[in-house]
């Protein structure tokens, strides 16, 4: 399988099932999911469109229709999906949702660097729910204060949070008051504990690297050496 894997640059996972699933099994889910998925994108057209004519509109002419805009499967499915929709059982559409990460990634960023469509989607999502938009808010004024070093803002930020704050941005607020000083000072003065930390790292690293298989000799000639 290992072999098969790197010859045909898939997943060893994906090897396993080819090889133990019944090729029968194999060709009926394809075909059930392919029609699908190549549908997928046109579905909400195919449903304002069966709305729009109150159900009198035939399988051919939606075909027709949505060929026009780039739909590459087959008529049947385009019939299928209509006939779902007559009798009632038709999937709902699903909502073309961004991911958490994407919205944190929108959010994090400064707004000049956001394209217009993720400005727009960002904007979309803040209307959506209340809690994301104060999140944003607050969370592009925290950034503000470490690109800036703006600590003697701090503690209004603080306030501010754990005033009307999403429930785990008062948890981060909380903790930061815990440690108020050292916060204050580390996004105010130029100096940083980056180095420190990068050593630590890689003292752990050399560790586990040789736990079981050198001396603390070497160990300790390792770490005292510069890389």
């Amino acid at each position: 399988m290992s072999a098969i894997a790197r010859r045909l640059n898939l997943d060893r996972k994906t090897v396993r099932r080819f090889r133990d699933t019944d090729l029968d099994q194999l060709l009926a889910s394809a075909r059930d999911r392919r029609p699908n998925g190549v549908l997928e994108p046109f579905k909400p057209y195919l449903n304002a469109r069966f709305i729009e004519a109150q159900g009198q509109v035939s399988g051919t002419q939606l075909f027709l229709e949505v060929q026009a805009r780039g739909y590459q499967g087959s008529r049947q499915v385009v019939r299928k999906h209509l006939a779902a929709l007559r009798v009632g059982t038709a999937e709902p559409v699903r909502a073309d949702i961004p991911s958490p990460r994407k919205i944190t990634s929108w959010i994090m960023r400064p707004s000049e660097t956001l394209t217009e469509s993720q400005d727009q989607r960002l904007l979309e999502v803040r209307l959506a729910c209340s809690d994301i938009t104060r999140a944003c808010d607050l969370a592009r004024a925290f950034a503000d204060l470490v690109r800036h070093q703006r600590g003697y803002l701090l503690l209004e930020w603080i306030r501010q949070a754990e005033q009307d704050a999403p429930k785990p941005m008062k948890g981060f607020a909380g903790f930061l008051g815990q440690d108020l000083d050292a916060v204050t000072a580390g996004l105010t003065l130029p100096w940083s504990s980056g180095v420190v930390e990068g050593r630590v790292n890689r003292v752990n690293t050399l560790k586990r690297a040789m736990y079981g298989r050198a001396s603390f000799e070497l160990l300790r000639t390792r770490i005292l050496t510069r890389p």
